[in-house]
């Protein structure tokens, strides 16, 4: 009967460790949408991880490029269509930071967009 104790212990051990694989996942931000228009000298507060969905509106979602000025903070993912979806161009809140987005459009004549993301913890 010396042997319970340690094979108890074991026991609960093993259990501890079961459990803690079985934690809660990492909660899901929800995207912020903003129209492409609404943006040029805004600020858009983002979570790490959480994304920015940008409605272009009438024009084509591929028709827009980005430059993040510090990529290390967000990252700008370009719009597609891809097998009858389509994907808003966004910005991606990658670490805490700020950072200036300049969003510029292939059809020329229009504007470029230019805002700020903020990125918190």
């Amino acid at each position: 009967m010396r042997i319970a104790g340690p094979v108890v212990s074991l026991m609960l051990s093993a259990s501890l460790v079961a459990l803690s694989g079985c934690a809660s996942p990492q909660p899901v931000i929800a995207p912020v949408t903003r129209d492409v228009g609404d943006l040029q000298g805004e600020t858009v507060e983002l979570a790490v991880g959480q994304v920015l969905n940008i409605d272009t509106g009438d024009l084509a979602v591929d028709s827009y490029s980005g430059v993040v000025s510090e990529p290390s903070v967000a990252r700008f993912t370009a719009g597609r269509e891809e097998d009858g979806t389509t994907y808003n161009p966004g910005v991606e809140g990658l670490a805490q930071g700020t950072t200036k987005v300049v969003m510029s459009n292939a059809d020329g004549g229009i504007q470029d967009v230019t805002f700020t993301v903020e990125v918190s913890g």
